[in-house]
């Protein structure tokens, strides 16, 4: 019994730490000072309407929706051919290969970065545009969608697959009528979490990022001037809000995709 109390206690302590400073944005959003500081000056929602009539946000909006679009899409087709192949049958280097993929998980996003800029400019001599970020974001984002799709493999039953062949079907047409429906869900969620974490980075955006900046790296630019703060505490309320809908949203698909698997397996009907 004290055990139970001490991990509930435990467990307020550690939610109230992790999101009270999440809770304080929608609060300075709203208040009528330029000043983050309390007693609250009164109700205003004029920072929101501020949103509305800044060209450069719109235009790293634009950037950011972009790129996290192009990202996703990339991220979950070669997360999907690559938890794909790792659902298959074993072929030498398997291990090894899907290793290598996950590996920018590990890895430092700093180190990526830099890495990646020196190869564009030095190796390449390439400009920095959009494209170098969502080749960047990319990289990140394949483990990811692989570590969501590779739960979604691996509870199909391949016989559904070879019943399809056995059937007159070819490969390609059993994979897009049998598997391609059955794991739907779970490529849904692969592109709602790598739309989030592209929308989300700036480390990688920040040090990649050419002419027209990335949304994040439009908010901190605005961390210089005292006056925007409330500006960015309104833009995070809305990111916020954002991202914790796409996530139950991406949850939901991945429930959905796992209960399937459950009535598939169990002898149920789709």
């Amino acid at each position: 019994m004290r055990r139970g109390r001490l991990l509930g206690i435990y467990t307020i302590v550690y939610l109230v730490f992790l999101f009270a400073p999440i809770a304080l944005l929608p609060i300075f959003a709203f208040n009528d000072a330029a000043i983050i500081a309390f007693p609250l000056a009164g109700f205003s929602t004029r920072w929101f309407e501020r949103l509305w009539t800044t060209p450069a946000l719109h235009q790293a909006l634009q950037n950011s929706l972009f790129i996290a679009t192009v990202t996703a899409v990339l991220a979950t087709l070669l997360g999907t051919c690559a938890a794909r192949a790792a659902s298959m049958a074993r072929f030498p280097g398997k291990r090894a290969a899907l290793g290598f993929i996950m590996l920018p998980i590990a890895l430092p996003e700093i180190v990526i970065a830099v890495a990646l800029l020196i190869v564009i400019r030095q190796v390449f001599d390439l400009p920095l545009t959009n494209w170098s970020v969502i080749a960047a974001h990319t990289l990140i984002c394949v483990p990811f969608s692989i570590a969501i799709l590779n739960g979604a493999f691996a509870a199909l039953d391949p016989s559904l697959e070879e019943a399809a062949m056995d059937l007159g079907e070819s490969r390609w047409s059993a994979f897009r009528l049998v598997t391609l429906p059955l794991v739907m869900p779970g490529i849904v969620s692969s592109l709602l979490i790598c739309f989030i974490i592209s929308m989300d980075d700036f480390v990688l955006a920040q040090f990649l990022t050419g002419a027209n900046p990335t949304l994040p790296v439009y908010i901190y630019s605005l961390t210089r001037f005292v006056d925007s703060l409330p500006l960015i505490m309104a833009l995070g309320t809305i990111l916020v809000t954002l991202s914790l809908t796409l996530l139950v949203i991406a949850e939901w698909f991945r429930r959905r995709g796992a209960a399937r698997a459950g009535l598939k397996t169990s002898g149920g009907l789709l």
